[in-house]
């Protein structure tokens, strides 16, 4: 396993930023939409667990591309509604002195960016936190692997300081190899990524989230939830989808989205977004999972990425 040097900024300040979106979210009742045209804000469901607990917010941004301009407003009004906590972007850019993640999160996030950029558009993957990020590391799922075309696959680590009662927590932003027949080399990195998150899931809870590029019955997902070992060992994550939405599909990569479409026509895998919550020394969870939604952030033709978003709501187990 390498470790590869990291980039982490400060509390960050941004713009603020308005548009009239649409929001899309999967609920326990089905698909429910808000809309914030004509004046009317968008719910942000928070609840309870506002003050115990904290939100976590996973997206694919597909970087600068097609119709950035658009797709910007829509995820800066999406992102200001949700009120995440915990801020995961994969295919995010950092370069020439422009900050992605922090144009999106806008006022009063840590940011931990890594280090690892694709050579064309300087995309990489990113953790943004209202709460102090404490440590970061970064894995290189490169080394070792098969070549690489454009991404520089990684893991980042941050260790974060939230309130009471969360404490210290450790939030990985996971982006292994996403070649259809990367399996194998999925696989590979789900270890790795194991191997350097077993020491933290003793002693904090963990979540390891992002675009894993792969569904839940691939091998590496498989391997994480603990259902099935690779490389002669085994872990067990919970799929917080699974525990608010037993039995029904997560698509985050979705044909109906025209940049799908565009850019992935026919591409076989829909479940590939997915936030995990670490089981502990005990077995069971170590964050209990209060709620799970699919955000699909759209205005008519404009869709804020080729992905949709995955939000969570995690609290201490018993709360």
């Amino acid at each position: 396993m390498r470790v590869r040097p990291h980039h982490r900024a400060g509390l960050l300040v941004g713009d603020d930023t308005s548009c009239s979106i649409q929001i899309e979210e999967e609920g326990p009742g089905g698909l429910i939409s808000f809309n914030t045209l004509g004046g009317y804000s968008i719910p942000s469901k928070r609840g309870p667990v506002e003050d115990a607990g904290m939100r976590i917010y996973t997206h694919n941004l597909f970087a600068r591309r097609e119709g950035w301009e658009q797709r910007r407003a829509l995820l800066r009004a999406g992102i200001a509604e949700m009120r995440p906590d915990v801020v995961l972007f994969q295919e995010e850019v950092r370069r020439d002195g422009y900050d992605q993640t922090a144009d999106l999160v806008g006022d009063g996030f840590h940011i931990a960016h890594s280090s690892a950029r694709s050579a064309r558009e300087g995309s990489g993957i990113s953790i943004a936190s209202r709460w102090p990020i404490v440590a970061v590391r970064e894995l290189d799922l490169t080394a070792g692997g098969r070549p690489v075309d454009e991404y520089e696959w990684a893991t980042l680590i941050a260790t974060i300081q939230a309130p009471e009662p969360l404490g210290r927590i450790v939030v990985a932003n996971h982006f292994p190899d996403a070649a259809v027949d990367g399996e194998a080399e999925r696989e590979r990195q789900a270890v790795l990524a194991a191997e350097a998150l077993r020491a933290d899931a003793t002693r904090h809870p963990v979540i390891i989230a992002g675009d894993f590029d792969a569904e839940p019955d691939a091998g590496s997902l498989r391997f994480l939830t603990g259902r099935q070992s690779l490389a002669g060992q085994s872990v067990a994550a919970v799929r917080a989808w699974d525990a608010v939405h037993p039995g029904r599909p997560c698509v985050t990569l979705d044909p109906d989205n025209p940049l799908v479409a565009a850019h992935l026509p026919g591409w076989p895998f829909r479940e590939i977004d997915h936030i995990l919550v670490w089981c502990g020394p005990g077995g069971l969870p170590s964050l209990q999972v209060d709620a799970c939604e699919r955000v699909v952030l759209h205005d008519g033709d404009t869709w804020a990425s080729d992905h949709h978003g995955l939000r969570a709501d995690l609290s201490m187990p018993g709360r």
